[in-house]
């Protein structure tokens, strides 16, 4: 998956000049799914099941179309949940009262993941860490939440309430809700967001020094704030590996580590945030660490621009994942805003230089609805040309899982004029199998190389022991077709032909 770097220059010209790079077989195609306050599902003022559940079926098919082969929905937007949960209540958002459950009654979150996987696409669950009340005196607050069984945990800051980082009992509820949900349901991956210490409000410092007071043990306040975040992300990072070790840890930063002024690996931006200096969010140590498996920082800036240049924050993020992945966070929801976004070749442009760029792994968007109305044509390009073919989500091999052996096949109907359909007897592995892929060789081609994506037909979902293998067109000429099983970590088996 190594890539070659191409100056940023060529990267221009070639976009410019609407030219496409080949696509990879391996890469991270994802769309965020915010929940709070109703941004992208379900819509504001749906309660009712069965609409909800035909709005996240069109969501997901719309993504499936453009490309997709994952899916970030936020289950957790406000110490709330959108799933059964013994520790939180439903979230008010999915039934319009928290606490409410869904009626007719339903499991959102095992919906969710189910049909998402029937496409064959990765489900991670979204969690917001410490927010607990969207909006003190407008938000729906249960008799159960946990900020009314322990309001010691909590902090008051401007108009939300959060949990005190600095507080190990909120801590160790935050690390048991988020270990039951990994113990209870077939995620994929579990992502957290940037908010961690929340954004700063000009003139108003955040008030936990009475924690500091208790638990500062004389260091400097930046520093002690930065270790509760450390210490929950290790405390986040053991649990889940506890419970699937298969289960994947990303999280997605605001898109500035540090400005260079302030440290020489800063990147050379002038933004006026940063996650290390503000957020007190050392991205870096966890990577290097390996607490985490992927970061997808935001950057929702465009080339050249004066604070944070999006092509200088993209080699600095390449230079600075320490052998983890990094999926890059596209701003799609900034179209039309101001002149820049208006230009249709600006997130193509952003994908190529993404693609040529070393230790790079994929994309992410934010956020769903802004695809439904097809802002400056993107929809169709990602359909059309950069996400036209299929790709499969890279494997994380410092996560030790044993590769899937080649499946065994039958053909259980005789080839058709359109199709073949296969009994799939045994694909011996040890994970849940994500998926077939299916390869068709040229007669000419004396290398059967799985790596090439332009060998592969397609990408079938696992669902069932029956698969359907469209036949290549009349006038493709093809000397094999062979099938090979992908489990649930991205693990590839060797061919099977088919005879």
């Amino acid at each position: 998956m190594k890539k070659t770097t191409i100056p940023i220059a060529l990267i221009f010209l070639l976009s410019a000049c609407n030219l496409l790079i080949a696509q990879p077989k391996y890469e991270f195609r994802a769309a965020w799914v915010a929940t709070v306050d109703n941004i992208d599902w379900p819509t504001r003022g749906n309660f009712n099941t069965a609409s909800q559940k035909k709005e996240f079926i069109e969501l997901l098919d719309m993504h499936k179309r453009n490309g997709m082969n994952a899916v970030i929905v936020q289950i957790r937007p406000a110490t709330d949940a959108f799933y059964p949960s013994q520790y939180e209540p439903w979230s008010q958002w999915l039934t319009g009262k928290q606490g409410r459950p869904p009626s007719p009654y339903y499991d959102p979150l095992q919906f969710m993941i189910e049909e998402t996987h029937k496409r064959g696409m990765e489900f991670h669950a979204w969690c917001n860490p410490y927010r607990a009340e969207f909006n003190i005196g407008g938000s729906s607050i249960a008799p159960t939440h946990v900020t009314k069984i322990h309001p010691e945990w909590f902090l008051k800051y401007g108009d939300k309430r959060y949990f005190d980082p600095g507080n190990k009992g909120g801590q160790d509820f935050v690390v048991k809700v988020i270990r039951d949900i990994v113990n209870r349901y077939d995620i994929d991956g579990m992502h957290f967001d940037d908010y961690f210490y929340p954004y700063r409000i000009a003139g108003k410092e955040f008030p936990d020094d009475h924690s500091f007071k208790l638990y500062g043990n004389g260091m400097a306040k930046d520093d002690w704030r930065r270790s509760n975040t450390d210490s929950i992300i290790l405390k986040l990072s053991g649990a889940i590996k506890e419970e699937k070790k298969h289960c994947r840890f990303g999280i997605s930063p605001f898109g500035v580590w540090r400005n260079q002024d302030k440290d020489p690996e800063g990147s050379a931006t002038k933004a006026g945030v940063t996650n290390y200096d503000d957020l007190y969010a050392d991205i870096l140590l966890w990577l290097k660490n390996g607490w985490i498996d992927y970061v997808a920082p935001q950057l929702y800036w465009e080339f050249g621009h004066k604070a944070a240049p999006y092509e200088i924050l993209l080699e600095w993020w390449s230079k600075h994942t320490y052998g983890k992945h990094c999926y890059i966070g596209l701003g799609i929801y900034r179209a039309g805003s101001n002149a820049v976004w208006k230009d249709s070749t600006l997130i193509p442009r952003q994908l190529t230089a993404l693609r040529n760029t070393p230790n790079i792994q994929g994309a992410i968007y934010f956020s769903s609805k802004t695809f439904i109305r097809n802002p400056n044509g993107w929809s169709d390009s990602l359909q059309n040309n950069y996400y036209k073919y299929p790709a499969l989500v890279p494997p994380m091999e410092w996560i030790d899982n044993p590769v899937p052996k080649a499946p065994e096949l039958k053909v259980s109907t005789n080839p058709s004029s359109h199709s073949i359909q296969v009994e799939i007897i045994d694909c011996n592995t040890l994970l849940r199998t994500k998926s077939f892929v299916v390869y068709g060789f040229a007669s000419d081609d004396k290398t059967h190389d799985k790596l090439n994506p332009d060998n592969i037909l397609q990408i079938i979902p696992s669902a069932g022991g029956i698969i359907t293998i469209n036949v290549p067109k009349a006038g493709e000429s093809f000397k094999q077709i062979a099938v090979t099983c992908v489990d649930t970590l991205n693990n590839e088996s060797e061919l099977t032909y088919l005879k």
